[in-house]
């Protein structure tokens, strides 16, 4: 969705986590509800901002694949770059993300995905 954002390739630009990560942010938040800290809201986030393109290319190089893409036009509002900051979840909660390189985190997503063909269903 557009290629002519204030960013270096003129895709926008998001935070994208590993679902490993984000598993392990909701254990250490559950223990920290469990040792009777009030409920409290956290960003989850690599700190790693990756642009579309980016993330096509990468998982392009991943697969193997072609992947085709067309570049449609920019959407109403889409700000060009959303990163989150994860500073809150690491100084209470103790979190930080063990993926924050793009190759990787689609590595492990196509290695499981490869690996599952049927998906949950796949019990093996």
């Amino acid at each position: 969705y557009g290629d002519d954002y204030p960013t270096k390739d003129g895709t926008n630009v998001r935070d994208y986590v590993h679902v490993v990560d984000l598993a392990d942010a909701h254990i250490l938040a559950l223990k920290y509800l469990n040792a009777g800290n009030k409920s409290s809201a956290f960003n989850i986030g690599s700190a790693h901002g990756f642009s579309n393109l980016e993330i096509l290319n990468a998982a392009r190089k991943v697969t193997g694949q072609e992947i085709p893409a067309t570049m449609g036009p920019r959407r109403a509002g889409d700000p060009s770059t959303l990163i989150a900051s994860s500073e809150k979840a690491r100084d209470i909660l103790g979190w930080k993300p063990n993926y924050d390189d793009i190759d990787k985190i689609i590595e492990t997503a196509w290695n499981w995905h490869e690996n599952h063909p049927e998906g949950f269903g796949d019990r093996n």
